[in-house]
């Protein structure tokens, strides 16, 4: 499958528009078969590309959130269930809500459409924030905010120092229990509650001092400081992306307001984005900073990015076209279209045209 193909890191950006892609088509459809075909979808690309650097060992903690994410959503549907009629599971005491709490119950009879619902709603959730988790473990987060443009930078390097936390974490995870098997520490006291001290402990100040070396190795670099701007041109900057943000707003309000004047929607929607545009474009003219090796975009970024792409716009076509396989619902049983299938599956693609992921075993064989 690898076979023609060199290993080297593809664009950060191309991985997080595929996983935009799929996000977008998690979120079109509550159909608990496509979610989990979605979710096989995910899986099955970041194992087979993802590299052996830190953040790529991050996924797990997103698919173990992914399984709070559900088990809470059915918790809170115990809870507050609504007295939704159907076929009764199990009965809890009701507890009484004055007037004003009118419509929510506590506790009370429990039926099996509330926890198909609540089944269906948090795997949607869970696949979302999986997608989010496949872009971390996929996309090398240095060279993505290498890749941002000049005017978006301090706010691309906050998001980026953001996006890496949990990778740090999961690797500080990683040192600070293999530290702890050399001292001595027997395997099964991290599965114990008593355990949790002793591991959290290191792991969040292993993070912070991370952090905090990133922090003084960026300052040294002379990120955060800003170029030889007058102040009037700085008020021009932020008039041009406030005046063209609202221009957006209202475009897409007119959009989505059938009764708002549709000969308004598309030219203020035109001019925002055009006025946003050139204040983006003047506030990057006060970062100077260059640029070695900058990232390009080859075929194979442009088919994964597409295959995102083409994923959530094939679940935006059947939740259109084909609603009641996108939302069946809880009263019969979900079902699956060509379409459907073909929107869910399109995203495998990156498994054969992405590049192969750079590990320490092919930079050996490099070497060699």
């Amino acid at each position: 499958m690898g076979a023609g193909r060199l290993a080297r890191d593809l664009h950060p950006v191309a991985w997080w528009v595929w996983a935009v892609g799929l996000a977008v088509a998690a979120s079109c459809t509550t159909n608990p078969w496509l979610l989990l075909v979605l979710l096989g979808v995910i899986t099955l690309v970041v194992l087979s590309c993802r590299s052996d650097q830190p953040w790529a060992r991050s996924f797990r903690l997103y698919v173990w959130l992914g399984v709070i994410v559900v088990a809470v959503r059915i918790l809170f549907r115990v809870l507050l269930g609504g007295d939704v009629p159907g076929h009764v599971l199990f009965t809890l005491p009701s507890i009484p809500l004055p007037d004003w709490a009118a419509g929510i119950s506590l506790l009370g009879p429990f039926t099996r459409e509330e926890l198909l619902a609540a089944t269906y709603e948090g795997l949607r959730l869970a696949t979302l924030l999986i997608a989010v988790g496949a872009a971390n473990a996929l996309a090398n987060p240095k060279r993505l905010m290498k890749s941002l443009p000049p005017a978006l930078y301090e706010i691309g390097t906050a998001m980026t120092v953001a996006i890496s936390v949990v990778p740090q974490l999961a690797d500080s995870a990683r040192r600070v229990r293999a530290a702890q098997q050399l001292r001595g520490g027997p395997e099964g006291r991290f599965r114990r509650i008593r355990g949790v001290r002793r591991l959290l402990v290191p792991i969040l100040e292993d993070a912070f001092d991370r952090s905090l070396a990133l922090a003084a190795g960026m300052d040294a670099r002379g990120y955060g400081r800003t170029g030889e701007l007058t102040a009037q041109q700085r008020r021009s900057t932020g008039a041009l992306i406030i005046t063209g943000l609202i221009g957006v707003c209202v475009g897409v309000y007119a959009l989505l307001d059938s009764t708002a004047p549709r000969v308004l929607a598309l030219p203020m929607l035109v001019l925002g984005m055009l006025l946003a545009l050139g204040g983006f474009v003047l506030a990057g003219r006060r970062v100077q900073r260059t640029r070695y090796r900058p990232d390009r975009w080859r075929l194979p970024e442009l088919l994964v990015a597409g295959a995102g792409i083409a994923a959530g716009t094939g679940m935006w076509a059947l939740q259109r076209w084909e609603t009641q396989v996108a939302h069946p619902g809880v009263l019969v049983r979900p079902g699956i279209s060509l379409l459907a299938l073909v929107a869910a599956l399109v995203a495998v693609l990156p498994v054969w045209v992405a590049p192969l992921p750079v590990t320490a075993q092919r930079r050996e064989e490099a070497l060699v």
